[in-house]
């Protein structure tokens, strides 16, 4: 979808969400964009990136943004989104329809601080490193209760919980770093010559809050590790107490398999002929369990 011509303190803009076959040839035709470029910036499979081209005076913004899979399970990956300065006019790129961009476009846009389209390319860039602060905080809300259920019987939906952070965090995290990383480049550029002290503080408010953002994210990741680290110990010393068990109770009933076995042979055997043999046979068992046990416990292999 393209939608209708905005202006940005006399700066045209032509936002795009989802575009089709026919709307990039729209793009080509009637705004001149080369179709390398659209099919550049519409990349679902991008990484955050900026090029400047000194012949066509053009500059390309990717960057990355949390794309919700399942936001009640906390699945986030990342996609990219695009903006272009083409010939004095701004469009922008949401191939994938991502809410937290068209949210940080408009708020960029109704912001009366922003004089500039380079304001509002920084302001944009901005809220959508904001924009993974909630998701952050939620995760941190669902590792709590991870948590706490390790000292409780662990469920299997808690395991598939603590797998979809585990897989959230590294797209998130993945992401985080190399935006931070792509806004530290940015005031070295093209873009960031000649900056007005305006200008540099919206680099450096961009840049804080990324590191801020990455700085979350790391921690996050740091303890849910460990957090799967922990029930994956815990798993492993269930299932050694479990086949303790099961080993101490099959040699326990192997005594009187052995002792029942000798005494139901065809032949003649000591004390066989006995009126209570079998209390007999049954007191040797005992016995021997008995002595099998202590000799384990002495042995320490209970």
């Amino acid at each position: 979808m393209i939608k209708p011509e905005k202006t940005i303190n006399g700066t045209k803009w032509i936002e795009t969400i989802q575009i089709n076959a026919e709307e990039r040839a729209t793009l080509e035709d009637q705004y001149g964009i080369d179709e390398d470029i659209i099919e550049y910036v519409t990349d679902n499979d991008e990484s955050t990136n900026y090029v400047y081209d000194i012949n066509e005076d053009d500059q390309l913004f990717i960057f990355l943004a949390p794309y919700a899979l399942d936001k009640d399970a906390l699945r986030y990956i990342t996609q990219p989104f695009g903006m272009l300065l083409h010939k004095g006019v701004l469009f922008t790129f949401n191939q994938s329809g991502i809410p937290e961009v068209n949210t940080a476009l408009y708020s960029a846009l109704d912001n009366p601080e922003v004089k500039s389209v380079d304001a509002f390319i920084l302001k944009t860039l901005f809220t959508v490193v904001v924009s993974f602060i909630p998701i952050s905080r939620a995760i941190t809300k669902k590792r709590n209760y991870l948590d706490k259920m390790l000292n409780r019987k662990t469920k299997n939906s808690d395991l598939v919980s603590l797998s979809y952070l585990q897989q959230t965090l590294t797209f998130l995290s993945s992401a985080v770093q190399t935006n931070l990383s792509e806004l530290d480049r940015l005031p070295k550029t093209h873009f960031g010559v000649g900056a007005d002290q305006d200008k540099i503080d919206l680099f450096e408010d961009v840049q804080i809050e990324g590191e801020q953002v990455q700085r979350m994210f790391e921690i996050e990741t740091q303890v849910v590790d460990r957090i799967d680290h922990t029930l994956n110990s815990l798993a492993n010393n269930n299932l050694n107490d479990t086949m303790k068990f099961l080993t101490i109770w099959s040699l326990t009933m192997a005594v009187p398999t052995i002792i029942s076995g000798f005494y139901g042979m065809n032949v003649k055997l000591p004390l066989a002929g006995m009126q209570y043999a079998w209390m007999l046979t049954l007191g040797i068992s005992v016995a021997l369990i008995v002595a099998m046990l202590i000799m384990l416990k002495v042995w320490r292999k209970m």
